[in-house]
Formats: C-alpha cells, structure tokens, sequence
C-alpha cells in the first residue's frame, strides 16, 4: 500500500498552466483545501500520507493561477463507499475511495500499449481533479457551455493535460484512456440506462481524449492510429476537434488566468520516472 501512496502523492503533485495575458476582475489563489479525517482504517494511511506530503497543497497551487470570484474548496473526503469524484457549490471533492480504486485497478505491468501502471494511477486521478474543476470554471465564472457539459468537462481536462511537455502529456493522456478503457471492459455489456448518463461511455471517453491528443500532436501520438488504438476514420477530424477546443478555451477560459502565478506553477519536476510495479 506504502507504493501505491507514493504513486498518488507524485500523481496529486502535477503542476501547470498555459499562460497569456489575464483580463479578468476576480482574485486569483481563492483556493482552500481541506483534509478530513477518515473514520475507515483502510482510509487512513492515504490520509496521512497525502498530508504528509501536501499533495491538496499541490493541487491548490495547479488551480490558484484562476482568477475566481469566489473560494473554491478542494476536499478529501470519504463518500459512504462511492468511488468518485465531485464539484459542487465552489467545492471540489475528491474521495478516498476513488484513489483506492484506481490502485486495485492497476495492472501488474507495464501494457502492451506501453503503459507504465503508475501512469494507470497518475493520468485517470489528474484527469478527474482537472474535470472537476472545468466544473467549477464553468459554474463560478459562468462559462457558456454548448452541448453536454460532461463532454466540455473532458475537453478542458485533456486541453490542459495537452499544455505538460511532451513525455507528461503522452504519459497522462494515455493513462487517461486506460482507465476508460479498463471501466469499458468491467461494465460491458451496458444497461440502456447506462447509456442514458449524462456522461459518455468509458469507451467514448477514452476515445475522445485520444482523439484530442491526436490532435494536437499527430506526430507524439501518431502510433495511436498506426496500431489501432485509435480509428483512422475518427483521427482524420481530430485536429480540427482539437482546433475547437482550443478556440473555446481561448476565448472563454484563458481571460481568467494570472499570467504571473501561472508562471510559476510550471517550475518544478512534477512526473516520477516511470517504473514497473
């Protein structure tokens, strides 16, 4: 369990932001964190070793650079056995269920598809710490949203996923639709209700983040097509998708970030050097 902490700590210590000029009136670093104090035993070494090792500190100085109207909350709770994670009323919680699930989900191995499994716990918990906070973005700076905001969720994690150097970006976004992809494997066949969520499936998430790191870098992610993982037909339109995404994030989003604060959260080494488990 003791490596399975360290993985989530260094996952937990990503730190970046793509920065230009911000325009916005509200404060940036309105970000509090909070750890609670699980009643659950099992629980309780991922409390103490993430506060150990401030990993919701980590976390704070990735969102501070926003400029909000209001405080965020960034939360580590349990949630009654729910693996998950959730935005609601300029709070971020993240559960200690969750991070326990993506360690039982790791594989023993590194993938065929060249997959450290520390990159199984790494890209899937930033990703959702990032969706979650799209929430927030969309909810306290009252970003319009067109089509599902799930989907818009998605975009703007994989979006700033996209902003690491090349290695990060590579290693988060392929953990990333791992995760999905493994999901799609546990929940097969889908009940129709299932697909009646307002989230896209596993396999539809997976897809679509692989098609927005396409996208963006058709040559660091170019072998996703070449040996399948990703459709041609699909990766054909995907740099106009990402091309979209960009253009909302820019208009939308990016007015609201400090320049100077954002600056600073790119210093630093913020990955582990990938290791088989």
């Amino acid at each position: 369990m003791k490596s399975a902490l360290a993985l989530v700590v260094a996952s937990i210590s990503l730190v970046t932001a793509t920065v230009t000029t911000a325009f916005a009136a509200s404060k940036s670093n309105q970000v509090s964190i909070a750890y609670e104090l699980p009643t659950e035993p099992a629980h309780r070494p991922i409390y103490e070793r993430l506060k150990e090792y401030r990993a919701l500190e980590r976390l704070q100085k990735l969102f501070s650079p926003f400029r909000l109207p209001a405080t965020l909350k960034v939360t580590l709770a349990e949630c009654d056995g729910d693996a998950d994670a959730f935005y609601y009323n300029d709070e971020i919680t993240i559960c200690y269920e969750y991070i326990s699930a993506l360690w039982k989900n790791m594989p023993a191995e590194t993938t065929a598809a060249g997959i450290a499994p520390m990159d199984t716990i790494i890209g899937p918990l930033f990703d959702t710490s990032l969706h979650e906070f799209a929430h927030a973005l969309f909810d306290m700076l009252n970003v319009p949203v067109l089509g599902r905001e799930e989907d818009a969720a998605d975009q703007v994690a994989a979006y700033i996923t996209l902003q690491f150097g090349k290695a990060e970006a590579r290693r988060l976004i392929t953990g990333t639709a791992y995760a999905h992809l493994s999901e799609a494997e546990r929940t097969a066949p889908l009940s129709r209700e299932q697909f009646a969520d307002q989230h896209g499936t596993p396999a539809q998430r997976a897809y679509n983040v692989l098609c927005i790191a396409y996208g963006a870098d058709p040559e660091l992610f170019g072998d996703l097509v070449s040996k399948g993982y990703l459709p041609e037909k699909r990766a054909e339109d995907c740099p106009d998708e990402y091309e979209q995404i960009t253009d909302a994030f820019e208009a939308l989003i990016r007015p609201h970030l400090d320049s100077a604060d954002a600056m600073k959260a790119l210093d630093g080494a913020w990955l582990p050097k990938p290791t088989k488990r």
